[in-house]
């Protein structure tokens, strides 16, 4: 599929600067984890990149028809930790199974809470800085399309956007991204990384629930 980027006004230029800021706010963060009888342990990556105007970017992927769990969704690459994985080599081996991207260890800027999913995994965020520009290659086994979203669009004033459903009684939320709506855990995971990482509020996400599709 093509690499698509998402053409916005510029917001945060890919830069050390902002490197420094996201890794302190993340590294200030009071991280909660999630019960480990929670469900299976997988982990996500935020991956961030610089696009071809110099602002900061992060990836996105839309799952593969094919898979068995969450086929055709949208998705952070990523997967179920395997025996013995850190959430941070776990998000590093999917990323590039998904991807063909390698990102070094030293690439991790931090993580996010945990968030416990209706379909019963607890997902660690990742927060990973690709210092170059990364070509990512999908695999057709998993991934139908990836897309490079400006940061800059998680501070749209519709972001985010909340709503009731008669089969909660916590609100689902979602972002507006890429000319559709992105609902949690993707969007919670996004939603939170820019209270946390880009604004340093403590913003807290496992209260929003996602749409009634994503259960299973």
């Amino acid at each position: 599929m093509d690499y698509l980027t998402a053409m916005q006004e510029p917001g945060f230029h890919f830069e050390a600067a902002l490197r420094a800021r996201l890794q302190a706010n993340l590294e200030a963060f009071d991280r909660q984890a999630g019960a480990p009888e929670g469900g299976a342990a997988a982990a996500v990556g935020v991956v961030l990149q610089g696009d071809e105007n110099g602002e900061a970017s992060f990836l996105i992927t839309r799952r593969s028809s094919r898979l068995r769990d969450h086929a055709g969704q949208w998705a952070l690459p990523g997967g179920r930790l395997d025996s013995g994985e850190s959430p941070e080599e776990a998000a590093l081996r999917e990323i590039h199974e998904e991807l063909d991207i390698r990102l070094a260890d030293s690439t991790v800027l931090g993580l996010l809470d945990d968030y416990t999913t209706r379909s019963g995994f607890v997902i660690t965020p990742v927060v990973l800085w690709a210092d170059e520009k990364c070509q990512p290659t999908p695999n057709p086994a998993e991934v139908a399309e990836v897309h490079s979203v400006r940061l800059s669009d998680l501070d749209a004033p519709d972001v985010p956007q909340l709503r009731r459903i008669p089969e909660s009684d916590r609100p689902v939320l979602s972002v507006a991204l890429l000319g559709t709506h992105i609902h949690a855990p993707t969007a919670a995971v996004l939603f939170q990384f820019r209270e946390v990482a880009i604004h340093g509020r403590a913003t807290r996400v496992q209260h929003y629930d996602q749409p009634v599709f994503a259960w299973k």
